[in-house]
């Protein structure tokens, strides 16, 4: 019989990044009893000290979990290390027009965790998220599988709510994807997308009273949610946050879930070498598999551009900036 040892027991998560979105995380974990121990790392070493004993008065409330301030060096048995530091998107601002000053908070974090002998599973939300991801496989030395991004998993979230709520049923029978680049080149898969098993267009055969306009433009509602959000609020922490829950929760179960992810490509859909927005089986190894979607004409011609807008924009800032430390093809 299986005895687990003690470090499959202990569920460690370091995270890296005590702002809105990682503060967001904490309390979704703590709420959601995900994970046995959780040490905080932040350059505000006051903030964290105050979110922990925040966090710690809830304790009672959920269940037992250490939740502590960490250090670097706590990584190095850590089973996943979440990274969400870095500078947050401002009005007006893209996904992308963060890339040179995240780029080089993510240098400077991975150099730190690997530095403590990490060998866990690196899970990134920072943005613009499929860059950075790619950033942290390339500067960690970890293998791809061990290195994913948030991706599309809230854009794909906000999809599925936005139909259910047109449609008028549970968002948890609605089942479709936003992939590609987390971000403007972003698309929804329309080929694939279903309630209750039904295609979208059965499910609209068999109800003609939907509005079949409002339909069409429910994809930019989604993908321009950020930008509202921000103008209103300032910043989007608590979706995020819930996402990363989920994907956390997946891997230290060991799930085998299919979550929409920012994962390695190595021939799927056509394309090498890139990170990007794709359905993908994760379990407590990281990437277990890549789940290629069979695209239409159209939407193959999108997951290109997306791919192709990604790369070419971290060229661009890579060949500016070659003290970075790494290229891509």
């Amino acid at each position: 019989m299986y005895e687990m040892k003690e470090k499959d027991k202990r569920q460690k998560i370091i995270l890296i990044g005590d702002g809105a979105v990682g503060s967001s995380f904490a309390y979704a974990i703590l709420n959601q009893n995900i994970g046995h121990e959780l040490g905080i790392i932040d350059v505000n070493r006051e903030k964290v000290e105050g979110d922990v004993m925040d966090l710690n008065s809830a304790l009672a409330f959920t269940s037992p979990k250490k939740i502590y301030v960490a250090d670097y060096e706590d990584c190095h048995d850590a089973d996943l290390v979440v990274f969400t530091a870095g500078a947050s998107q401002k009005p007006g601002e893209t996904r992308l027009d963060l890339t040179e000053k995240n780029l080089r908070i993510t240098k400077s974090v991975v150099e730190n965790v690997m530095k403590s002998g990490f060998d866990g599973v690196f899970l990134v939300a920072a943005n613009p998220v499929d860059i950075l991801t790619y950033a942290v496989y390339k500067l960690s030395g970890l293998p791809s599988h061990k290195v994913i991004g948030t991706g599309t998993s809230l854009d794909s979230a906000r999809f599925r709510h936005a139909i259910a709520n047109l449609l008028d049923v549970d968002v948890r029978n609605v089942h479709g994807y936003i992939i590609g680049e987390h971000g403007d080149t972003e698309f929804p898969v329309w080929s694939h997308a279903n309630v209750a098993g039904l295609h979208i267009n059965e499910w609209l055969s068999n109800n003609p009273q939907t509005d079949q306009e409002a339909l069409v433009e429910i994809f930019f509602s989604v993908r321009d949610a950020a930008y509202e959000i921000i103008q209103k609020k300032g910043a989007t922490f608590y979706g995020i946050g819930a996402s990363l829950a989920r994907i956390t929760r997946a891997i230290l179960n060991n799930e085998q879930a299919v979550l929409p992810l920012s994962v390695y490509l190595e021939g799927e859909y056509g394309q090498n070498n890139i990170y990007i927005g794709s359905p993908a089986i994760v379990n407590s190894n990281g990437l277990k598999k890549v789940v290629e979607i069979p695209l239409n004409d159209s939407e193959k011609e999108k997951m290109d551009y997306s791919v192709n807008t990604i790369r070419k924009h971290l060229k661009e800032v890579l060949e500016k900036n070659p003290d970075l430390g790494f290229t891509i093809d």
